[in-house]
């Protein structure tokens, strides 16, 4: 059985998993060799997915999968937003805000409106794995 320590550092290797084959497929600075790269200070932002889900799949579990994943994908995008306030009120700067900086759909540096697919896609492999772990 394991501990909810546990299940949160499991999705926490998932969301730090997804974002290394999200970067290499879409960052400018990847190439064809498809180098994928994360941030130490994504394993706690991404450990917070297990309480989320802990928190919504009983009462949003039942529904629709593209409400569900339209739902993941703006509070998702909320907790981008606040997780990359702390770190950059803690650090000066939150580790992506340089790679947000300047876009067209940025909004404060700290979210990509643009990415909002990717999350609801993403969002819905992270409760897969939710469910996994909880078994």
């Amino acid at each position: 059985m394991l501990l909810n320590l546990e299940r949160a550092a499991l999705l926490a290797c998932v969301g730090v998993a997804a974002e290394v084959v999200f970067t290499a497929l879409t960052s400018d600075k990847c190439g064809s060799r498809l180098t994928g790269y994360s941030y130490a200070w994504m394993f706690p932002v991404y450990a917070l997915l297990y309480p989320g889900f802990r928190l919504l799949l009983p009462h949003i579990g039942g529904w629709a999968w593209p409400a569900r994943a339209a739902s993941y994908a703006v509070l998702i995008m909320i907790g981008e937003l606040l997780t990359g306030l702390v770190l950059h009120a803690a650090l000066g700067e939150a580790p992506w805000e340089p790679e947000y900086r300047g876009k067209r759909w940025a909004v404060l540096n700290l979210v990509r409106l643009d990415f909002f697919p990717a999350w609801a896609l993403g969002a819905l492999v992270f409760e897969r794995a939710y469910r996994l772990i909880v078994v």
